[in-house]
């Protein structure tokens, strides 16, 4: 048995902008509401080895590892693997991003599969992928949004700022 996601959001904003903000990783922890760092160790092209670190969770651990992320411009796509697996036997993702009328649809979808010693078994974190997944699309959007509203494609300091939800 294995796990998998598959989510996406309709962003309303152009294509450039929103590749342009969900691509840039050392604003990570002002895009997502998971995310208190990030620490780029290695750039070759494309290609970005990268760590990073959680806001502690409700018992102060705070989840730290090192994925390696491949952007591919001209198809609007990401993939990405966790190097440190942790406890995962593998974690894949895959992003992509199409234009839809006057937006942007960004779509990740997550295959993986948990160690039998993990704390959770894959259906269990399917089903906590799906519902994090989720909120941080929609805090992603909001931002994204009001960022191209202002007229920046690549800050969110220009952004309003959001009110960010509670963790789930």
């Amino acid at each position: 048995m294995s796990g998998h996601t598959d989510n996406s959001i309709l962003v309303n904003a152009d294509i450039d902008t929103v590749w342009t903000m969900t691509n840039d990783l050392e604003s990570w922890p002002d895009l997502f509401t998971e995310y208190a760092s990030i620490e780029i160790i290695e750039k070759t092209g494309n290609t970005f080895r990268f760590r990073l670190t959680m806001r502690p969770d409700e018992n102060g651990t705070a989840w730290s590892w090192v994925s390696e992320r491949t952007l591919d411009p001209v198809g609007r796509q990401v993939r990405a693997h966790r190097i440190e697996t942790g406890p995962f036997e593998y974690m894949h993702i895959h992003w992509t991003y199409t234009t839809e009328g006057t937006g942007t649809r960004m779509r990740w979808v997550q295959d993986f599969h948990l160690r039998p010693t993990a704390p959770l078994n894959d259906e269990q974190m399917t089903d906590r992928l799906n519902t994090n997944t989720v909120r941080e699309m929609a805090v992603i959007r909001d931002k994204v949004e009001r960022a191209a509203a202002a007229g920046s494609k690549t800050s969110l300091a220009d952004a309003p700022a959001a009110r960010v939800p509670e963790q789930v």
